[in-house]
């Protein structure tokens, strides 16, 4: 495995609240200025052995990730907003870490974004490429990476998909080969997203991408295809962060304990860039699927008929612009225990959106560069702890479950770091 000795880009499509929340905390955590809570890369142990040995060191000093102080930013935006003003106005960071900040994020220029209008019928930015055949866009992209991984004097890049949610779409023609995908490239296939544009040009540069919105990017066979046959590891999709959060950790333990549920109603508040791009119903209706999905994975109805098959579940989001990034997840769970009596659960989670993705985008970023530099390629199903929809490879049945999904992180880690798996059957 090559070390992690030189300095790695991290390229962000979309540097709207959740991207100038991880950039700002992760200069403030440089500056000693904040502590990277939430981050499972910087703060988590791994044990190592047996329980009796005691081994039980930082993940960061098992594994050989790059330290904080080596990492560089660039990105792409609608708007031509420094990441400090991006910031400002995302109003996710007070003033008191901003400010402070001032300096090194005014310094962050986002380049003009590869956009199209039909994807996200709700913004309107002008920092954007001059429309060109969609080939020529990617091309761009290719270009803009090679100048940005120039500028910053490194190697190594990782791209994060932190740009709003596009409509729902299916795989077309254009997504069944690598071919096909050039083709309708050089055609203008209608069918090919920006999002799918940004993924491309990563997987052509050799640099790992993740999806952290839910529309159709990398998870199609072309691009999983070309992935492979370049050897870049990507991941996605759909950041998981608040109200499926809850429901990765809540539904698992029903399950454990053989409880029937009846309902389960989930209804959020949003008011930030997301949210109003979320009241659009076709983009509206791509984080639906990732959403609802999860529950139907995580209890399996076809096992447990009796206690699952007749589950309703809605989801909604509302946008609500007081609210801010300050997002309210609301859940009604029907349950029904013992002799079938029934039981309610009420969950209020007041989360912070950004927050709690910032995070998640850090160790993405760390963690994927790590897969490549051990030789890993194509869908990185490991890392499905960290999205709502996990892609896997085709065939393979998505695990949702968060302690299933940490366990299998964590193995996997070990397995890279040159130890063997945990077996609790082995244990002493």
């Amino acid at each position: 495995m090559t070390k992690a000795n030189d300095n790695l880009l991290v390229l962000l499509p979309g540097m709207g609240a959740v991207a100038t929340t991880f950039v700002a905390g992760v200069e403030a955590v440089r500056r000693g200025m904040a502590r990277p809570l939430g981050s499972v890369t910087q703060l988590q142990t791994i044990r190592i052995g047996k329980r009796s040995e005691g081994r039980n060191p930082l993940i960061k000093d098992f594994v050989d990730l790059a330290p904080l102080e080596h990492l560089r930013f660039a990105g792409w935006d609608v708007y031509p907003d420094s990441a400090f003003d991006a910031a400002r106005r995302a109003s996710v960071l007070s003033n008191e870490h901003v400010a402070p900040l001032q300096d090194f994020l005014s310094e962050i220029q986002p380049m003009p974004a590869a956009f199209d209008q039909e994807f996200v019928k709700r913004l309107h930015g002008t920092n954007v490429k001059p429309t060109k055949s969609k080939r020529e866009l990617a091309e761009a992209l290719r270009q803009d990476i090679r100048d940005a991984k120039a500028k910053h004097g490194t190697n190594r890049a990782v791209m994060i998909w932190c740009g709003s949610t596009e409509v729902y779409t299916q795989p077309s023609a254009c997504h069944q080969s690598i071919e096909a995908f050039e083709k309708g490239l050089d055609e203008n296939d209608p069918a090919i997203a920006p999002s799918q544009l940004y993924a491309y040009a990563a997987i052509c540069e050799k640099v790992p991408y993740a999806n952290g919105a839910p529309n159709l990017s990398a998870d199609n066979r072309a691009l999983v295809a070309l992935a492979e046959q370049n050897g870049v590891p990507i991941a996605g999709k759909d950041f998981k962060t608040g109200q499926t959060l809850m429901k990765t950790i809540l539904a698992p333990g029903f399950k454990a304990r053989m409880l029937g549920v009846q309902g389960w109603f989930s209804t959020n508040i949003l008011g930030n860039r997301d949210g109003e791009v979320l009241d659009d119903p076709g983009s509206f209706r791509a984080k639906e699927v990732t959403k609802s999905s999860v529950l139907d994975a995580i209890l399996q109805p076809e096992l447990y008929p009796e206690l699952y098959k007749d589950l309703y579940h809605k989801v909604r989001i509302n946008y609500y612009p007081p609210r801010g990034d300050e997002k309210e997840g609301w859940d009604n769970i029907d349950i029904r225990g013992w002799l079938g009596y029934p039981m309610q659960i009420k969950v209020d989670f007041l989360c912070r959106d950004s927050i709690l993705a910032a995070p998640i985008v850090l160790d993405l970023a760390l963690f994927l560069d790590l897969a490549a530099r051990s030789g890993r390629s194509g869908i990185q199903e490991w890392l499905s702890f960290y999205f709502k929809s996990p892609q896997v490879a085709e065939g393979h049945v998505p695990e949702h479950d968060l302690f299933i999904q940490h366990f299998r992180l964590k193995n996997t880690l070990r397995v890279i770091g040159g130890e063997s798996p945990i077996d609790h059957l082995a244990e002493d």
